[in-house]
């Protein structure tokens, strides 16, 4: 793969990129309209759709940082996003350009003052995996292999810069209106800062693999503080196949169903438990070893659930919940999913909304075991996010609503729901982390 000598850093360069890249959506657009003569509307828009996606995601792959962070978290927004986009832009879970190899070694010199061929007994510069933020290579120091996570130079500075260029396409995209709605751009704001503090992961990984470490056919890596430093990570480097490369070929429905309980036991254990959870769960954080244990990785989005949000949500999850009028209501105004300032139509629409989600969402929740196979459940969701998402009356009214912790908790389930469902997983005991001690 085509390595990148320079990334683009300023606010200039990196707004001049998206500019050049919005007058090439242009032009797919003059053809669209062209094809519309001579294909269905249906063929043309497809077309529409590749074009833009493969524009917008060269773009992204050349930025980097937050740009195609935004994109890969887009990526899990299946029944938000036509195929196309969904299918380009999770190519930036584990599928970028990588840095030079002169641009590695001004990173260690930066960083710890030495090369990395100084510091570990052997330091392969070409990176083995690249994805939004930062890159990984293969090491070895004292017969130990070792991955080191390098991050792109300029990433964190760009950060407020990269999300003021992408607001307007989320605005318009999510609907979001309301003089309030900065909350929601600070909370994603405030998690990449978060995510580009590389000595505020090695301490979030290394709280985590304490705390977790005792559930079954979980794995994780050994960090190591000496060999890190604000840009750059070193970690054991873990043996196994990614997910999505597990589940394309799997054919074992029992090694499937371990790694689904394992996989649901961890996020059920942190959401409950330690109410800071993974918030980041997309298949390139997770591998599959030989012996069949799920490994998972990347500790840089950990995100806490505050008790005030704890309660109200967990609680609108329940069937009774969702049964009683009254308390439904009450959870929807303490979660801020309706607002004091909706009309009548408001209160009315979004309640209803809401309701049909929620009753089809949570269903997980109502049983001991469910089985994260069935097609129909996830069907279901994805019909009704297409639905609502066309619904003309919902483009009408303010979509601002929720609080500010809806954004990665709804991404943890959303994510932790289709990796279940990649896996095949079934007979999962829902309540099985409180056995776990």
């Amino acid at each position: 793969m085509k390595t990148i000598d320079k990334i683009p850093v300023s606010k200039i360069s990196r707004a001049t990129k998206l500019v050049s890249t919005g007058a090439k959506v242009g032009v797919n657009y003059l053809k669209y309209y062209g094809d519309k003569l001579t294909k269905s509307e249906v063929e043309a828009k497809e077309r529409l759709n590749k074009n833009n996606a493969d524009d917008i995601y060269d773009s992204l792959k050349q930025l980097k940082g937050s740009a195609l962070k935004v994109a890969q978290m887009l990526s899990m927004e299946k029944s938000i996003l036509p195929q196309a986009y969904v299918e380009k832009f999770s190519l930036a879970q584990f599928s970028v350009p990588p840095l030079s190899a002169p641009l590695v070694k001004k990173t260690f010199k930066k960083y710890f003052g030495q090369l990395p061929s100084q510091i570990f007994d052997t330091f392969n510069l070409n990176s083995v995996n690249a994805a939004s933020i930062g890159q990984v290579h293969l090491a070895e120091k004292d017969g130990k292999k070792l991955a080191v996570k390098i991050q792109y130079p300029g990433v964190a500075e760009s950060i407020s810069s990269d999300l003021a260029l992408v607001k307007p396409i989320a605005i318009k995209m999510f609907n979001i209106k309301g003089k309030d709605s900065d909350k929601y751009f600070k909370e994603v704001e405030n998690k990449l800062i978060e995510e580009t503090n590389y000595i505020l992961e090695v301490q979030q990984s290394k709280e985590i693999v304490k705390a977790c470490k005792h559930i079954p056919n979980l794995k994780f890596p050994e960090y190591y503080e000496d060999l890190s430093s604000e840009r750059i990570i070193t970690m054991d480097w873990m043996e196994g196949e990614h997910l999505s490369e597990f589940t394309a070929d799997n054919t074992n429905q029992e090694l499937a169903n371990q790694l689904g309980q394992a996989l649901w036991d961890f996020y059920m254990y942190q959401m409950h438990v330690l109410k800071k959870v993974h918030a980041d769960p997309h298949p390139g954080n997770f591998l599959v070893s030989k012996k069949g244990e799920l490994i998972a990785l990347d500790f840089g989005c950990m995100k806490t659930v505050p008790e005030d949000f704890y309660t109200p949500y967990f609680e609108l999850a329940k069937k009774e919940s969702l049964e009683n009028k009254d308390i439904f209501t009450k959870k929807m105004f303490e979660l801020e999913i309706l607002r004091e300032d909706d009309s009548l139509e408001e209160l009315e629409f979004f309640s209803a909304m809401f309701h049909e989600l929620l009753s089809l969402f949570t269903q997980p929740f109502h049983v001991e075991t469910f089985d994260f196979s069935d097609p129909e459940f996830f069907n279901a969701i994805s019909e009704m996010g297409q639905r609502y998402s066309k619904n003309t009356e919902l483009r009408k009214m303010n979509g601002n609503r929720g609080s500010k912790h809806f954004i990665y908790i709804n991404r943890t389930f959303f994510g932790l729901y289709n990796l279940m469902f990649d896996l095949k997983a079934k007979d999962i005991k829902i309540n099985n982390f409180k056995n776990l001690k």
